[in-house]
């Protein structure tokens, strides 16, 4: 195993907020529920806020040494939010937001977690790369090094690639496409999922 990342710690809350806002800002799926361009950042950056505090209960928020990339992975039995977090998720999204964002932001993970898998994985939330810092290898390289730590413990590893073009990448590290979502937006999602090894 690299060591090219690390365990997130609080301390990295607000980089790794920084990192995937700047990753997600043109994404296919959660670019288009922040309408509006000239406030999505701000309004991005309050959801993987929400999300990202969330993770850190667990032990499986892998960055790189300067946070440039970031890996979330819950882990099995886990939950993303609790019920608490997700009231505040909805209140926070409403409030930066408006009520319409805030539903959109509910249908959209709602439909995610209809489509989980029924045996036990650790699930790649998100993975993301800054923006400053794509085509270096960095995500993929913190991918690898995580589904490593995974592979040592014998799990299986479940993600829902919300970018196309990320597909390939995905299978290159051994993942294989499972099924499709089609968000409240009418973007396609692919589920995938890669066994214990």
């Amino acid at each position: 195993m690299s060591h090219s990342s690390r365990p997130a710690t609080p301390a990295d809350l607000d980089a790794v907020v920084s990192t995937l806002t700047s990753a997600f800002l043109q994404d296919p799926v959660w670019g288009p529920v922040f309408p509006d361009e000239g406030r999505r950042g701000r309004q991005m950056g309050e959801l993987w806020r929400v999300y990202a505090r969330g993770a850190l209960r667990y032990p499986w928020t892998f960055v790189t040494p300067g946070v440039e990339a970031v890996a979330v992975w819950i882990p099995p039995g886990g939950v993303e939010l609790t019920e608490e977090e997700e009231r505040e998720r909805g209140a926070v999204m409403e409030k930066v937001a408006g009520a319409e964002v805030a539903r959109a932001v509910e249908e959209t993970e709602a439909g995610f977690g209809a489509a989980h898998p029924e045996e036990p994985f650790f699930h790649l939330t998100i993975l993301g790369t800054h923006a400053d810092h794509r085509g270096k290898g960095l995500g993929m390289a913190l991918l690898s090094d995580t589904l490593a730590r995974l592979d040592a413990i014998g799990a299986n590893a479940y993600l829902e690639s919300t970018n196309p073009a990320n597909d390939r990448r995905y299978e290159s590290v051994g993942f294989v496409p499972r099924g499709e979502i089609v968000t409240p937006g009418g973007r396609t999602v692919t589920t995938m999922w890669r066994p214990a090894r």
